[in-house]
């Protein structure tokens, strides 16, 4: 039977993942506020950015392991915890090393909660009822991406310069409290227990693969989120694939001894998990990057505020909202064409941001253009985001719910770390030779090229979808 508070929990894991979404996107805009109230260098802000990156992507896949076999009721509440508590600690800061720990603690915090909300979500709904679960986070996910640079403009204009990037940190922290106490008075010890039945309940954490898989990972994000230190960073690539098969290697040795590794790897055979983690890792690669590049050009290309930054994507994010709960109620119906829907929609706004772009720089066009074309980038999450994350977990088994939930986040944020990355340096490379118009435009061609390449995937998944519905129909 469903579990009778199963949406009072849901609104908790909300009010988390939209704080911590919210302090990804709000730093976008705050960081020449940052530079200026703290004296801080262009190395502390990319480290204001790279750390929280890191440490939220390396610990995600074994605090969704974690989940599943100690409770990811008691998880999430201590994610919740260690993040509040380093917002505070972040807003305090007296200098740029101080703020930067706490930034580290805040990802720790965030990789934390993150899986424990999705593998609750797969724990206490089914069917129906899951695609409208996922589609509120994926509106609370839309909404706080999108709405991150508004507030962070908004706190920055009213509050000062010099002392307004406090508050983008403070402003978390009734978020924080509010999530704890709901979480404690909803969340029964039945909800702490993350365990499908009791036969996994001999599986244990499989420690070596948790520090194999977070070396992987950590040596594959650093050299792109931390890629001024100079040219050596980027041999830790082939050394992070090597530290990935190693992974590989060893939870199928940790199967065949008759254990339970961290990841199941036969979960890949399942075509909707390994080609959606695949459509997550290009799709964010791409459209993350949009965001980030559309604040440059309204601050540093056209000279204009971070409010305006962040007023041009609120249009994109409440359509995204009302997009992700419409796609979350129909997922069943409708399926992967929903997504192949949503990657098409991105693409026409990508092309008439562009036309919005070079139609400005003629002066035939304002600016505030953008605020229709990036909605239909805005309606793309919703369309892809919410469906992606259903299906792609639809055939996950209960007890590795919190780690495949993990290794689709972790596959998130190594397609935004890359596409970052690759794609603000291709506009930085631009901007140096022809400006800041000729920048945005490359930039944004790129991203075109990674949502294309989404498109390919897409297309493919969804065309064996409906020949497996075809077969499941004529043997019916």
């Amino acid at each position: 039977m469903p579990d009778p508070g199963r949406w009072r929990i849901l609104a908790v894991l909300l009010v988390a993942i939209f704080m911590s979404l919210v302090s990804v996107s709000i730093v976008n805009v705050v960081l020449p506020s940052i530079q200026i109230g703290l004296g801080a260098s262009d190395s502390d802000l990319q480290w204001v950015l790279s750390g929280y990156a890191l440490t939220f992507g390396v610990v995600l896949v074994a605090a969704g392991r974690a989940g599943d076999i100690l409770g990811r009721g008691p998880l999430f509440i201590a994610g919740v915890a260690l993040f509040t508590l380093s917002s505070v600690a972040a807003g305090l800061a007296p200098d740029p090393l101080t703020l930067n720990i706490a930034r580290f603690l805040q990802g720790l915090g965030s990789g934390l909660l993150n899986p424990q909300a999705v593998g609750m979500i797969q724990q206490y709904f089914r069917g129906a009822e899951r695609g409208r679960a996922y589609g509120a986070l994926g509106s609370v996910i839309g909404i706080s991406v999108a709405i991150g640079p508004l507030v962070g403009g908004m706190i920055i204009e009213f509050v000062g310069v010099q002392q307004g990037w406090r508050w983008t940190f403070l402003v978390n922290v009734p978020f924080g409290i509010l999530a704890i106490v709901l979480a404690l008075m909803w969340f029964k010890p039945r909800h702490a227990d993350g365990r499908g039945d009791a036969a996994t309940a001999d599986r244990d954490l499989d420690p070596l693969g948790a520090v194999l898989l977070g070396l992987a990972v950590l040596a594959l994000l650093l050299p792109f989120v931390e890629r001024g230190t100079g040219p050596w960073i980027w041999l830790l690539l082939p050394g992070g694939a090597a530290l990935l098969a190693s992974w590989a290697w060893w939870e199928h040795a940790y199967r065949r001894r008759g254990r339970s590794p961290m990841v199941d790897l036969r979960i890949f055979r399942t075509h909707s998990f390994s080609n959606g983690s695949v459509i997550a890792g290009l799709y964010f690669m791409g459209v993350t990057s949009v965001w980030v590049l559309v604040a440059l050009y309204i601050q540093q290309g056209l000279g204009g505020t971070a409010l305006e930054a962040g007023l041009i994507g609120l249009p994109a994010a409440l359509l995204g909202a009302y997009a992700s709960h419409w796609s979350g109620k129909r997922v069943l119906e409708q399926g992967r064409q929903s997504i192949v829907v949503g990657i098409l929609c991105a693409l026409l706004g990508l092309g008439l941001t562009i036309a919005v772009i070079q139609l400005e720089a003629a002066g035939v066009l304002s600016i505030w253009w953008m605020l229709l074309t990036l909605s239909f980038i805005g309606m793309a999450q919703g369309l892809i985001i919410t469906p992606n994350q259903t299906l792609t977990l639809a055939e996950v088994p209960l007890e590795y719910s919190g780690s495949a939930g993990g290794v689709l986040q972790t596959s998130q944020r190594i397609g935004t770390a890359v596409g970052i990355a690759v794609i603000t340096a291709v506009a930085f490379s631009v901007q140096a030779m022809a400006g800041w118009t000729a920048a945005i435009t490359a930039g944004l061609c790129v991203t075109a090229v990674s949502v294309m390449a989404t498109l390919v995937i897409a297309v493919s998944d969804a065309r064996r979808g409906s020949r497996a519905s075809l077969r499941r129909a004529g043997s019916s």
